[in-house]
């Protein structure tokens, strides 16, 4: 599914937009708003004959009046992805309990709903909300969805609520009228909606009109079009929303091509991991665990992502089982920051050793006031570890530790003091015989036909990469399909 942005295009007013729904005479729905979301509707009773659109229009009512309606939701929270579903499904299905078909047999029902919370005077940035939309696209057919979920960052409310409004119209008109194309779709969420104003960080397809749709594509336009930085998928392919996955949570996260995944990336998670599980403020039971690959990693060949290739990536991780985050924060300071907006618990980075050395590479702040030094404040004034994995280059070079790693003699105090205060630690119980192993390596063998990656991967990752031909595999030189040896787990 490729998208492309189109530079003729021309947007729609929120009051046209409104206005093509209401003289629709197919179109017949239910709105339901909570909070601060309840500026769409509106824009339909404004736009004239919305009474031969609008069935039911509820808005901004009283939490207990809420839970009668909907349940209450875990924690007893009311804007959470749970309860717009619920809202979704609640008044949809008013909408065929009450309403005869029979009298009504060329009518297309939906179901638009959100609940929001915009920011407040101790959080000038930290409104937040979820919208979607349920709905037919011919009078016999199923329904499908699209969710959003948006982070609100004027800190003016009347403006954030302005904004809302806009962003629903434009996601009902764009369901309605364009959902046989999910690139008009994600273009049509910023008509008249500055993304400076509103950040959409998590959107979700789903149903039949939406079948041949990979919604973990999705998440990654949202990153290439600049609506967000980082977007988070689940070992099903489920987009997820930052909040549910992270919020207080302890985070340990690894960065990587994984292009393919290795038997190191392996060797790095399982022994960072195992070590990040006996610090003394890790919840075991309250981790997330997440694997990312950063936009600048995914454009490294070309310069342009390549969707094929993404797409491999996430199947293997998502086939182990991994959550997966994609970002554009090429430094690791932006990278604890964001992971800093939903927790304030111990969090863990392993990386390599070559990574810790690009970390103390000066020109990477240049573009900040503080430097590196305010670059280091972000990262280790967090509880954060680094656990750092030895390297070594070929069998005759000296293993590489943060005993022996390069550092600028400026900035070795710096290292020295972070080392001390135990805030970079060596993996030690790491595996040597898979320290050779490098991503790029094992790429040009699968795509040139050499035999011999097999072994170089972990059990299964082989098999998939041969049967679904991930990353341009081609069988070894001798047109033979190699099998593996030995018993795979």
């Amino acid at each position: 599914m490729a998208m492309f942005h189109d530079p003729s295009r021309v947007q729609m007013s929120p009051a046209h937009k409104a206005r093509k729904i209401n003289y629709d005479p197919d179109l017949y729905g239910t709105f339901a708003e909570i909070g601060a979301g309840q500026e769409t509707v509106r824009h339909f009773f404004r736009a004239g004959a919305a009474s031969q659109t609008i069935a039911k229009a509820m808005s901004a009512y009283d939490k207990d009046f809420s839970n009668a309606i909907y349940g209450a939701e875990p924690n007893n929270r009311f804007v959470c992805e749970s309860r717009l579903k619920n809202m979704l499904s609640h008044e949809y299905g008013l909408i065929t309990e009450r309403l005869d078909r029979a009298e009504h047999p060329t009518r297309k029902f939906f179901t638009f709903a959100n609940t929001i919370a915009t920011s407040t005077f101790e959080r000038p940035h930290g409104g937040h909300g979820w919208l979607g939309v349920r709905f037919q696209t011919s009078p016999e057919r199923p329904t499908s969805d699209v969710i959003i979920h948006v982070r609100l960052h004027d800190p003016d409310i009347s403006l954030q609520q302005e904004n809302l409004g806009n962003l629903g119209v434009n996601i009902l008109h764009a369901c309605l009228f364009n959902h046989d194309d999910p690139n008009e779709i994600m273009t049509a969420l910023y008509d008249n909606v500055s993304r400076h104003v509103v950040e959409v960080d998590m959107i979700q397809m789903n149903g039949p009109d939406f079948s041949q749709v990979d919604n973990r594509l999705l998440s990654l336009q949202l990153v290439k079009r600049g609506f967000t930085e980082a977007v988070i998928f689940g070992p099903d392919g489920q987009n997820l929303q930052a909040s549910q996955v992270l919020y207080k949570k302890n985070i340990l996260a690894i960065r990587g091509s994984f292009r393919p995944v290795t038997k190191v990336n392996i060797d790095m998670i399982m022994n960072g991991y195992n070590m990040f599980i006996k610090e003394h403020r890790v919840d075991r039971s309250n981790m997330q665990v997440l694997f990312e690959i950063t936009l600048n990693n995914l454009q490294a060949d070309t310069g342009t992502v390549d969707e094929k290739d993404f797409i491999d990536r996430a199947d293997i991780l998502c086939s182990l089982g991994q959550t997966v985050l994609i970002s554009n924060y090429q430094e690791y300071y932006k990278l604890v920051e964001y992971f800093s907006r939903y927790t304030k618990a111990r969090m863990g980075l392993i990386m390599g050793v070559n990574n810790l050395v690009e970390v103390f590479n000066e020109k990477y702040y240049r573009h900040l006031n503080g430097g590196m030094l305010e670059a280091f404040g972000i990262l280790f004034t967090r509880d954060l570890k680094i656990y750092l994995y030895p390297s070594k280059s070929d069998e005759s070079s000296e293993l590489m530790t943060s005993a022996n790693m390069p550092v600028h003699p400026r900035l070795a105090p710096l290292y020295e003091y972070l080392l001390y205060n135990k805030r970079i630690t060596d993996i030690e119980n790491f595996d040597p015989s898979v320290l050779h192993i490098f991503s790029s390596q094992v790429l040009d063998m699968i795509r040139t036909g050499v035999g011999g990656w097999e072994d170089l991967v972990p059990p299964y990752v082989d098999s998939m990469i041969k049967d679904n031909k991930l990353f341009g595999y081609r069988p070894d030189k001798a047109g033979n399909v190699r099998q593996k040896q030995g018993t795979e787990a």
